[in-house]
C-alpha cells in the first residue's frame, strides 16, 4: 500500500474550523510496503551492529559523523552552502546558508536533529540543497551549542538568537521577508520552542509557517516513546533518556514549555506541517502536538507515513520522496 498522510478534514457543520481526520489504515501493518520495510531492517541491522554508542563521549560520536565514520553516509557538501557567524547571548552563533541561484523566494530557517546532543548543519546538505533546488528558498541551518558541554537551555538561546538576526537582516540579506521555520526531531522541538519564545519575550510572530518532522514535545516522554523498547530503529527509549539526561544535565522542568512545548500556550503561533512515520518512537509526540496546535487555533496539517522510522526522510526510498513533496508543497504555499 502506498503511504498516505491525513489532511485537515471537511468544516464541521455550520463551522470554518477544519478538524483532523486520522484513517486508521495508516497504522495497519499491512499498510507498510515492502520497500519500507526493507529500509527499516537495514537501519536496525546497521545500528545493531555498532556497539554501544553511549560508552564514547557525545564529542567523538560527533567527530565521527563529519569525517563519515558514522552509522549512515555523510552526504557530499552543497555548494550552495557556506558558514557565517552571528553573535549570540553567549559568544558566535554559526550558521550554514544555502544559497540558491536565482533571487530567493523566502528563507527557511532549520534546526537540525540529533537529540540536542549530536548532528550539525553540515550533515543536513543533502536534505537542504534539495529544499533549496526543489523551493527556491534560501536556508539559513543553525549550528546552535549541544549538550552535555552546553545544556538547556543553551540550544533554544542559540536558536532565538538566530531567529532574531533573521528577523532583523532578511530583507536586506535575502531580499524577501517570507520566513519560515522548522526541523527535525530534537530541531522541531527547538522550532516550536523558538515560535514560544519570539511570540512571549518579544512580541514577534514572524514565521508564515511551521515546518515540523518527527519532533519530540514532550520530555517526560510520551507513550509510544517510552514504552518502544530497545529496538535499534534510529531511535530507542534509551536513546531518547540519554538525550534527554545530557539535554537537561544542569536541571529543567520537563513541564516547562521551553523544555517540553506540547505543554505551552500554542495561540497565535503559523500554519503547521506535521510529518511522522508510524514506526517512530516519537509518534505519539505527534499525535498529541497537533491536535493541539490545531485546537488553539492554527491551521494544521497532518501527514502520517505507514511504516516509516524516525525522521525516515532522511532515507532513501519512496516514502521520503512523497513525505519531501508534500514538505515542498508546504512551504511553497507558504
Amino acid at each position: 500500500m502506498a503511504a498516505q498522510s491525513s489532511t485537515p478534514a471537511s468544516a464541521l457543520p455550520g463551522r470554518d474550523t477544519p478538524s483532523l481526520a486520522l484513517d486508521p489504515a495508516l497504522f495497519d501493518p499491512a499498510s507498510v510496503s515492502p520497500e519500507t520495510r526493507a529500509v527499516n531492517a537495514g537501519i536496525v541491522k546497521a545500528l545493531g551492529a555498532v556497539p554501544d554508542r553511549w560508552v564514547f563521549p557525545m564529542a567523538v560520536l560527533r567527530k565521527l559523523r563529519l569525517d563519515g565514520k558514522g552509522p549512515f553516509p555523510l552526504a557530499p557538501e552543497s555548494p550552495y552552502a557556506r558558514v557565517e557567524e552571528i553573535d549570540g547571548p553567549h559568544g558566535p552563533v554559526s550558521l550554514r546558508i544555502y544559497t540558491p541561484p536565482e533571487a530567493a523566494k523566502g528563507v527557511y530557517l532549520h534546526l537540525h536533529g540529533g537529540g540536542w546532543c549530536l548532528g550539525s548543519a553540515r550533515e543536513n546538505d543533502g536534505l537542504n540543497h534539495r529544499l533549496v533546488e526543489r523551493t527556491g528558498f534560501a536556508v539559513v541551518s543553525v549550528d546552535y551549542r549541544l549538550a552535555p558541554e552546553n545544556p538547556w537551555p543553551a540550544a533554544p538561546d542559540d536558536c532565538e538568537a538566530a531567529a532574531l538576526w533573521l528577523v532583523r537582516e532578511g530583507k536586506a540579506r535575502f531580499g524577501t521577508e517570507r520566513f519560515v521555520i522548522g526541523g527535525e526531531s530534537a530541531g522541531a522541538n527547538l522550532a516550536a520552542a523558538t515560535l514560544l519564545r519570539l511570540r512571549d519575550r518579544h512580541g514577534l510572530t514572524p514565521f508564515r509557517a511551521a515546518n515540523l518532522n518527527a519532533g519530540c514535545y514532550d520530555l517526560g516522554l510520551t507513550p509510544s516513546a517510552r514504552g518502544w523498547g530497545d529496538e535499534p530503529l534510529v531511535l530507542n527509549t534509551r536513546d531518547i533518556n540519554v538525550f534527554v539526561g545530557h539535554y537537561l544535565r544542569e536541571g529543567g522542568d520537563v513541564a516547562t514549555p521551553d523544555i517540553s512545548p506540547l505543554q505551552g500556550d500554542l495561540s497565535g503561533l503559523p500554519p503547521a506541517l506535521f510529518t511522522i512515520g508510524t514506526r517512530d518512537a516519537l509518534l505519539d509526540d505527534t499525535l498529541f502536538m497537533a491536535p493541539r496546535w490545531l485546537a488553539a487555533g492554527n491551521r494544521t496539517e497532518l501527514a502520517i507515513y505507514p511504516g516509516g522510522c524516525h525522521v525516515f526522510i532522511g532515507f532513501p526510498g519512496s516514502l521520503a520522496d512523497q513525505a519531501l513533496a508534500r514538505i515542498v508543497a508546504f512551504l511553497a504555499a507558504s
